[in-house]
């Protein structure tokens, strides 16, 4: 039986440092992915003013 709790304990473990690796992954990708949406804004909010 404890052999079980030991294999649970470590499964759990593993997907646990899997997602918080992930999280953090995605949230630099989300930090970058808004870095290029206000830099494509501000290049085109200039580029509209030249052409009016």
């Amino acid at each position: 039986m404890r052999f079980i709790f030991l294999v649970l304990f470590f499964v759990l473990f593993v997907i646990w440092l899997l997602a918080w690796l992930m999280f953090h992954i995605a949230s630099g990708l989300i930090h970058l992915l808004l870095l290029i949406a206000v830099i494509s804004l501000i290049l085109h909010l200039v580029s509209g003013r030249r052409s009016a």
